[in-house]
């Protein structure tokens, strides 16, 4: 009898302990804002005109773009060399008031120049700005790529939304800067496309295209490449850890011209748990290919001491967790050369929207092109239950 007893008191304190334990983990991932999306849908597309003027500059090679929720705009920054104008951002409008995006919906309202510590403009060719990302202190972290070929190092810059002048200028490891020798660093036109900053706006991340020279060959026909992702806190201002991302190898299709261009245009912060959305765009020959993926760098290790993946095994290095989430070219849509996202307002149906923009180069035959998506983004308790009866099967 004692033993019956014995055992119904432990079996109590076994079924209080998982009681506990599931209480636990149903508070946890309710209190987490920690985001995986669920579904995405195309909901329109708008181009702007071609050759489109704007306060006496040309509007195009829009190649990163940003969304200020308070003012609910847009800011995109254009990759002119300086060649039309001097380096520069534009601030947008685009109507998703009806759950939808109409040709119509995207209009210019302002360009703001980019200034120098000087306060002056940057001088032709000096810059190649290609990421943006908005602060919660009424300013932008700008990218620049540089030039590689002519030893002009990219740069990571803040920048006062109002004036464009030059605030605060980040720290880039060596070990990406270009050498005399061409065995070291970015490669030209292939370093920092992208830029996003966490919601709570403590850590900031850029990434390379492609692989640094002494990570191993850019990308090819079938053959992805080995970029970076750079991690930076925005408390220290100092960079603090380095990703693997291994694109995805695409094929190249009635290559006539021969030209074969593939990489990591854009990534996105979706929350602070190191989950993003990434871009990965090709010109295959026949168009454009174009995949967005969800990310996590949760599992991925810290390569920031390592200095070439070619010194190292590389096969033992865990990169981040990629999971496709959209083959654009499945959209009943023309892909033009897509290289900037962000997250838009949320949308009438409860849903977050979701903008990618196309870098037109300025090309007669090419589109400044605008992509709408809604985002269907599970709550946490969901997810929970979702992976208990996945595991349970």
């Amino acid at each position: 009898m004692k033993i019956i007893k014995k055992i119904r008191k432990i079996s109590k304190i076994i079924y209080l302990v998982i009681a506990i334990l599931i209480a636990t983990i149903i508070f946890t991932n309710l209190l987490s804002d920690s985001v995986e999306i669920s579904s995405i849908d195309f909901i329109g597309e708008a181009t702007l005109a071609k050759g489109l003027l704007f306060q006496k500059t040309e509007v195009g090679g829009l190649s990163g773009i940003t969304y200020d929720a308070k003012n609910d705009l847009y800011y995109a920054i254009s990759d002119d060399r300086g060649q039309k104008a001097p380096a520069r951002f534009y601030t947008f409008k685009i109507d998703l008031s009806q759950g939808s995006l109409k040709n119509s919906g995207v209009m210019p309202v302002g360009v703001t120049m980019l200034l120098n510590n000087q306060g002056q403009n940057f001088p032709a060719g000096a810059t190649d700005t290609e990421g943006i990302a908005l602060t919660d202190k009424d300013t932008v972290f700008i990218s620049s790529e540089g030039n590689a070929d002519q030893l002009i190092n990219p740069f990571i810059q803040e920048f006062s939304l109002s004036s464009g002048r030059t605030i605060t200028t980040l720290p880039i490891p060596k070990k990406f800067l270009p050498d005399k020798n061409n065995q070291f660093g970015i490669r030209d036109n292939l370093a920092f496309e992208s830029l996003t900053i966490t919601p709570n706006h403590q850590y900031l991340f850029t990434a390379t295209e492609n692989a640094l020279k002494q990570d191993g060959p850019a990308t090819q026909p079938n053959i992805g490449t080995p970029c970076r992702i750079l991690q930076y806190n925005l408390f220290t201002q100092k960079p603090e850890k380095e990703y693997l991302y291994q694109t995805e190898p695409i094929a190249s299709f009635f290559n006539i011209t021969g030209k074969f261009a593939s990489g990591l245009p854009d990534l996105l912060s979706l929350d602070n748990h190191g989950h993003f959305l990434t871009i990965e765009r090709s010109f295959t020959g026949l168009g454009f290919a174009v995949f967005l993926f969800e990310i996590s760098l949760n599992a991925a290790d810290d390569i920031h001491n390592i200095n070439s993946l070619l010194t190292v095994n590389f096969p033992k290095i865990k990169p981040v967790a990629k999971k496709l989430l959209l083959d654009l070219r499945t959209l009943d849509v023309a892909l033009d050369n897509i290289e900037g996202l962000t997250l838009g307002p949320w949308l009438p149906n409860g849903q977050r929207s979701l903008i990618m923009v196309s870098d037109n180069n300025f090309n007669s035959i090419q589109r400044t092109q605008f992509l709408a998506f809604q985002l269907k983004i599970d709550p946490p308790i969901l997810r929970w239950f979702r992976r208990i009866f996945n595991f349970s099967a």
